[in-house]
C-alpha cells in the first residue's frame, strides 16, 4: 500500500512539475513573441528613416553657352550640400543617369527610349536625410530651404511620407507600453502557477516545520526546484520562438539574427527564473507563518 501511495505521489509531483513548466513556457513564449514584434518594428522604423530621401530637380539652361557651364555649377551646388547638418549623403544624377533610372523604374526597353526626346529627364540631386531630421516639420523646412535656391526648379514633396514615419514611432511606443502590460500579466500568471504548486504541498511544509526543521532548510529545496523549473520553461519558450522565427523571418524579409535578440533571450531567462524563485519563496514562507488550522481554508 505504501508503495502504491509513493508511486501516486511521484506521479502527482511529476504532473505538477510538468504543468508549471508548460505554464511558464507558454506565458514566456507569448511575451517573447511580443518582444520580437517590438524589436523588429523599432529596427524597421530605423531602417526606413535611414533610407529617407529628397530629390531636387535642377533648372535647365536654354542658352547653349550656359549649358556648357551648367553641370559644373550643379556639381558645385551638390558639394555645398554635403556640409549641411541634415544631409547624410548626396548623389548627383545627370541626364544620362536619369534616363537609365527611368528605364529601370518603368521597365522600358532600349527601343522604347526612342519615344522620348533627347534629354527629357532633367538632372537632379538625391539627398539622403539623417534619421533624426525625419519628421514632417523638419522635412518641410528642408524642402523650403532647398527650393529657394535659384538653381533648383522643384523639390519632390515628401512631408506626407515623413508624417507616416512619425506615426510608426508612435505605434512603437504603444507596442512598448503593451509589452509592459503583458509583462505584468505574465508575472501574475507565473506567480499563480507556482502558488498552486506550493498550495498542494502546504501540509508537507507545515509538517516539516512541526518536527523541528528550520525555515531555511524547508524553503531551500523548493527554491532550488523552482529555479530549474523556471529555467526549463524559459529555455522551451526560447526554442519555440527560435523555431518560429527561423521560418517567419525569410517570409518577412528580415534577418535571422538581430543584436537585440540577445537581450530578449536574457530577459526571458531572468523573468522565468526570477519570478519562479520569488513566487516559491513568498508562497512557502506564507504557509510557514500560518497556524495549522489555517491551512484548511488559506
Amino acid at each position: 500500500m505504501s508503495k502504491a501511495a509513493e508511486k501516486m505521489n511521484k506521479s502527482r509531483l511529476r504532473s505538477s512539475n510538468i504543468t508549471v513548466v508548460v505554464s511558464i513556457a507558454l506565458v514566456l513564449f507569448l511575451l517573447g513573441l511580443f518582444g520580437l514584434i517590438v524589436v523588429n518594428s523599432n529596427d524597421y522604423a530605423k531602417h526606413l528613416k535611414n533610407q529617407f530621401q529628397i530629390e531636387a530637380y535642377f533648372q535647365e539652361a536654354l542658352d547653349k553657352k550656359d549649358i556648357e557651364k551648367e553641370e559644373a555649377t550643379q556639381l558645385a551646388f551638390v558639394d555645398s550640400l554635403r556640409a549641411k547638418d541634415f544631409i547624410k549623403s548626396v548623389r548627383y544624377i545627370d541626364k544620362k543617369q536619369a534616363l537609365n533610372l527611368a528605364k529601370a523604374q518603368l521597365g522600358l526597353k532600349d527601343t522604347d527610349l526612342e519615344l522620348f526626346e533627347d534629354g527629357i529627364f532633367p538632372p537632379s540631386v538625391l539627398m539622403t536625410i539623417k534619421p533624426e531630421y525625419v519628421d514632417s516639420a523638419r522635412i518641410d523646412s528642408i524642402t523650403h530651404v532647398v527650393s529657394n535656391y535659384e538653381i533648383i526648379e522643384s523639390v519632390n514633396n515628401t512631408s506626407a511620407l515623413a508624417s507616416i514615419y512619425e506615426r510608426i514611432d508612435s505605434i512603437i511606443y504603444w507596442l512598448v507600453g503593451l509589452a509592459v502590460v503583458f509583462l505584468i500579466i505574465s508575472i501574475i500568471l507565473i506567480n499563480n502557477s507556482i502558488r498552486l504548486k506550493i498550495f498542494s504541498k502546504r501540509f508537507i511544509i507545515k509538517t516539516m516545520q512541526l518536527v523541528g526543521a528550520k525555515r531555511r532548510f524547508i524553503v531551500k529545496p523548493f527554491i532550488f526546484q523552482s529555479f530549474w523549473l523556471g529555467l526549463l520553461g524559459a529555455v522551451i519558450a526560447i526554442m519555440a520562438l527560435a523555431g518560429l522565427w527561423y521560418f517567419a523571418a525569410p517570409k518577412l524579409n528580415l534577418g535571422l539574427w538581430n543584436e537585440n535578440f540577445q537581450w530578449l533571450i536574457i530577459g526571458l531567462l531572468i523573468i522565468g527564473v526570477l519570478i519562479s524563485v520569488l513566487s516559491t519563496f513568498w508562497a512557502t514562507w506564507k504557509y510557514l507563518s500560518l497556524k495549522t488550522d489555517q491551512l484548511y481554508y488559506s
